[in-house]
């Protein structure tokens, strides 16, 4: 619908020019285009360090970042389209580096040979097998069986032999850790509890309220 003179046109973000930092609002992007108009380069300078501390109010939590100041400024190039001939505190950023896509981060494919005891076990058996024989490696052998201990009770049964554990370490070693003859793990306490993770998120909060109702109970 045309406007006529009794009435105001209205205009949809659709209608006009895309923000390339929304954070900021496009009243900082009006401010910004009418900065690159003013024809003295000292003036436009003064008008840009004036936005940047507009910047900073509307963005308080760019605080929290490392060189936060610089981001200020390198906002406002992009704001500006990085067309903007000022005198900057800093160098102006780069448009190619700035919108470059990170290098993907190659995935490990590679299959898990026991999936309730996790990847990170081979690399750990790795390092136990690389390490001389001796009172420290024997440590390290007891203290990882525990852990594995710990796994399998989380995802498996109630109850497992040390020997399935001695014989998974050797297994997804390759036999490359053996473990020493006579070890034993210590005996798991009565009180202890295996839950898979996230199962047990409400369990303390459950055991306070029971242990409130129990002393209201008493004093009545």
């Amino acid at each position: 619908m045309e406007a006529n003179e009794n009435s105001i046109k209205l205009y949809y973000n659709t209608e006009v020019e895309k923000l390339q930092m929304p954070e900021y609002g496009r009243n900082v992007l009006k401010m910004v285009e009418l900065m690159k108009t003013i024809p003295d380069r000292e003036k436009r300078t003064a008008q840009a360090a004036a936005i940047v501390k507009v910047m900073e109010r509307l963005n308080p939590q760019v605080h929290q970042q490392d060189n936060y100041a610089q981001k200020l400024w390198d906002h406002l190039y992009m704001i500006a389209g990085y067309d903007l001939d000022i005198d900057s505190p800093y160098p102006a950023p780069v448009p190619e580096f700035v919108n470059s896509r990170p290098e993907q981060i190659p995935l490990n494919t590679r299959p898990i040979k026991a999936r309730h005891y996790g990847r990170n076990i081979e690399s750990i058996l790795n390092l136990i097998a690389s390490e001389p024989e001796g009172d420290i490696k024997t440590a390290m052998i007891r203290s990882l069986a525990i852990y594995m201990r710990q796994q399998y009770l989380i995802w498996n049964k109630d109850t497992v032999a040390d020997a399935t554990i001695f014989q998974d370490i050797e297994r997804l070693s390759g036999g490359r850790v053996i473990v020493p003859e006579g070890m034993e793990l210590s005996k798991i306490s009565a009180d202890s509890s295996f839950a898979r993770p996230g199962m047990n998120l409400n369990y303390g909060n459950r055991n306070n309220r029971n242990n409130r109702n129990r002393k209201n109970g008493k004093k009545k």
